[in-house]
Order: C-alpha cells, then structure tokens, then sequence
C-alpha cells in the first residue's frame, strides 16, 4: 500500500463512489444558491438534478474557492496519519485556491519536517481534472512514488485534452461571458460556443458552431484530429453534463463507434455544483488523452 495520498479538489467532478474506489482523497470548494451556502461535496448535500432545476428555475448562484485554513486542515488529517500527500488543484486559469494550498503546503512543512507535499496546479477542470486523477490512481497503484509520480504529472497534465459546448447561453450571459445582445443573436441562430482548456488552463472560445447537432459531431472531429494513437486510442474517456444527459450519450456513441480500441465505455458523469454554477444547464464536455495543449 501507497505511503502517500493522492488528492484533489471536488471540482473534478467524478462521482464519490468512484474518488472513493480509486482512494482518490478530495477537498470540497462551496457554493450558494439564492443566499444559502452548500459545500460541493459530490452531491451529497444537494443532488445535482434538484441543483440544475433549481437554476432552470431562477436561482442565483456564487461559488467560493477553498482557502488556505481551510486546506490546512485538511492536509492534516493525513500527515497525522504518517502520510505524504500528492494533491493537484483545480487550474489556476479558472480558480485561485492552487495559491491558498501552496501557502498551506508551505505552514504545513514547518510543522512536519519529516512529511512531503506536493501541490500541483492540474491545469485541469471537471471530468478532465478527474481523467488526469484517475490516471494518478493507476500509476499510484502500479508502485509509483510520489516524487516520480509529482514529476510525470507535471509532465504529461497537459496531454488532457477539454472540449466543451453550451446549447443554453443564459449563464454564459448572466455571468458576463457573453453579452446581452451577442446571447440574443445566438439564441436565434441556434449558435453553441465551443470551447476549451488552453495550455494556461483557460477556458478559451474557439468557433460558434451553428445548431447543437452541429456540435456533437464537432467533439468527434476533435477527439479525431488530437487524441493519442489516433484510430487505436486505447486510453480513458470520460463526459461531463449539465442536465442534459442525451446530449452527452451522444457524443459518446460517436467516441464508442470510432475508438473500439478504447479502455472500457465512455463514462458520462454530471458537471458538478462549482463548475455548473458558471455553465447552468446544456454543456456537454469531453476530455480524452492527446496532443499536449500549447499556444
């Protein structure tokens, strides 16, 4: 077994029955719908259907990031436990917390001298942050340590290729991403944004593809033109949603009948609570291995 811990932020977005069977430890950022505030836990305190209804319905949404009080203590619990502790963050081009758990990291070492913590920034969100964690719990579990397994994600986190779309601009508009009239324009026309992570770990808009139809097939031509091994890509796929589940089924029958070589079927699992707080409803995502992202 492991001398260490590997561990992240819930803005992953797996499920808890998965971060639990891969022993993938998580820290929970908040949020608050109409006033009252919820940790992001996964679902727990919310699930995440009655959450998205609930912005389908008007809710006002504001996220919080988990601060550095916040994450020393919960670093403690493993140190105390004997345990190094390998956590990587949500991307430091959509949150800020990677700083809180540095400064963390950092009180922490002067108070267990004896102890290793590695903080890494994933360049990552959602189910591609949660592709690049998995990956961590294989080579953890094939008798990686931890300063190795530091230095491979530092390596290859960029080779987690995003790809996103909205069919629903109204939180995009809401959150000032779009404006007003450009979102007025889209609804029209029937425009999904396309986007994705870009090197810096930013969400970047890269066309406006006209119909949600358009765009499903688009996420295949991506998947086509970076993934690693081309037509015998033989890694993981992973889909996150907001409320919009068909959308996402699919995209991954289009994946399932390109890829057969792939490892297992797609796995479709819901944009979580901090993500889905600046998305609302109808963004579908898809994240595989590829092309490291550059400029």
């Amino acid at each position: 077994m492991a001398d260490y811990v590997i561990s992240c932020c819930s803005t992953a977005d797996l499920t808890k029955e998965h971060m639990e069977a891969r022993d993938i430890k998580y820290a929970c950022f908040h949020y608050e719908l109409d006033g009252k505030e919820y940790l992001d836990d996964l679902g727990v305190s919310m699930s995440l259907p009655d959450f998205y209804k609930a912005m389908e319905n008007g809710a006002m949404t504001k996220t919080s990031q988990i601060n550095q009080s916040e994450y020393m203590d919960y670093f403690r619990q493993f140190l105390d436990d004997g345990k190094d502790i390998l956590h990587c963050s949500l991307s430091s081009g959509i949150s800020g917390t990677v700083n809180s758990a540095r400064l963390a990291k950092e009180a922490l070492e002067e108070e267990y001298p004896d102890r290793k913590i590695y903080v890494i920034d994933s360049l990552a969100a959602s189910s591609g942050f949660g592709l690049l964690m998995d990956k961590l719990a294989d080579l953890r579990d094939s008798g990686m340590d931890i300063d190795t397994l530091a230095a491979w994600t530092e390596e290859h986190k960029l080779e987690v290729n995003h790809w996103f779309f909205s069919s629903d601009l109204t939180f995009f508009i809401r959150g000032g991403r779009v404006s007003k009239t450009a979102g007025f324009i889209g609804g029209v026309l029937n425009i999904c944004p396309f986007l994705n992570v870009s090197y810096k770990g930013e969400l970047i808009v890269r066309d406006k593809i006209r119909t949600k139809k358009k765009a499903i097939k688009e996420m295949l031509v991506k998947m086509q033109e970076l993934c690693k091994d081309g037509a015998d890509y033989s890694e993981k796929v992973y889909i996150s949603n907001s409320a919009c589940y068909e959308d996402a089924k699919a995209v991954a029958d289009l994946i399932e009948a390109a890829f057969p070589k792939m490892n297992g079927k797609v796995e479709i699992d819901d944009i979580g609570t901090t993500i889905g707080s600046h998305t609302g409803p109808g963004t579908v995502a898809l994240f595989f291995w590829g092309k490291k992202r550059e400029d």
